[in-house]
């Protein structure tokens, strides 16, 4: 099973870094596989520390995805030395154990050290979904047809107009400008 989460990072001088990523769930903790060349993987590979963020604000995996500037919010974790977001519904706190390389996409297979709660959760919102949906798309805009994606924003657009709040609203208007703007490009 992978979880949709934000990771958290730092790097050796303590520059705190957010990631949105999906978080394989394997015995006793996760396996993160970032791509080349990122600075999630840079700061796993030196610290060997990280924090799997839950959280159901969907602009936070938005904003990473288009490179949108959007005042999160991080503290230090509970037991090492690691940023996790201050906003969210839980956290887990994970050390690396073992590392297999790969050219692409190596895997870091990670402990849970501490998990913790900190919020309620208020339930399941389809357009929260559907704009986690579009960020992957817009994350793979060079790798995927056109149609593709229209026939997928066509279809995630239902559940945004249905169940959407201002923050939903908010991220999907930037998944709408991500689409325009990376074909604008193309076409230049």
């Amino acid at each position: 099973m992978i979880r949709e989460a934000i990771v958290t990072t730092r790097s050796l001088e303590g520059e705190p870094h957010i990631a949105p990523m999906g978080a394989t769930v394997i015995e006793g903790g996760y396996l993160l596989q970032p791509f080349r060349p990122s600075r999630t993987l840079d700061n796993l590979a030196r610290t060997r520390i990280a924090v799997v963020n839950f959280t159901d604000d969907v602009r936070i995996f938005a904003s990473c995805v288009v490179g949108r500037r959007l005042n999160v919010d991080v503290r230090k974790a509970t037991y090492i030395d690691c940023p996790r977001l201050a906003d969210a519904l839980s956290h887990d706190e994970i050390t690396v154990e073992r590392v297999e390389d790969d050219p692409q996409r190596p895997k870091f297979f990670c402990k849970t050290y501490h998990s913790e709660g900190h919020t309620r959760f208020e339930g399941m919102n389809r357009a929260k979904a559907a704009v986690l949906e579009a960020a992957v798309l817009v994350s793979r805009l060079n790798m995927l047809p056109d149609e593709k994606v229209d026939q997928e924003m066509a279809y995630l657009a239902i559940a945004v107009e249905k169940t959407a709040g201002p923050e939903e609203l908010e991220a999907w208007g930037w998944m709408l400008e991500a689409v325009a703007q990376h074909r604008s490009r193309r076409a230049s």
